[in-house]
């Protein structure tokens, strides 16, 4: 009888035990992954003063704090000296991202636009 009230007790620490990285968050984590072939020297994301640095081809960026991000941004990427520009129009009736992890995925095209895949993470 002592043991299906043990293996409750178990089952029931090991629930209380898992947590999800987002379960107490209170910013917007944004990463940048390259989608392109080229070396990333710097991304800069809107007007953080962090910046992306060396992201590899096909890898990700560490994720960044941001007070305030939308599903899409000022993006200015820099690579082998050449400065690419991903300027959005407006935000108008965009809606700020709430909490949580995002990707920018951005890709640098064979004509030379700045590209930008959005995606939850």
């Amino acid at each position: 009888m002592k043991w299906p009230v043990f293996f409750l007790l178990l089952l029931g620490l090991s629930f209380s035990a898992c947590s999800d990285r987002d379960d107490e968050l209170n910013a917007v984590n944004i990463r940048v992954r390259n989608n392109s072939t080229m070396n990333f020297d710097e991304v800069q994301v809107g007007d953080a003063p962090e910046v992306h640095l060396n992201v590899a081809p096909d890898a990700f960026s560490d994720y960044f704090e941001y007070e305030t991000a939308y599903r899409t941004a000022f993006i200015e990427v820099t690579t082998a000296g050449e400065t690419y520009i991903l300027q959005p129009i407006d935000f108008v009736g965009e809606t700020p991202l709430p909490d949580g992890f995002y990707t920018y995925e951005l890709r640098l095209t064979e004509e030379g636009n700045l590209t930008l895949e959005f995606s939850i993470d």
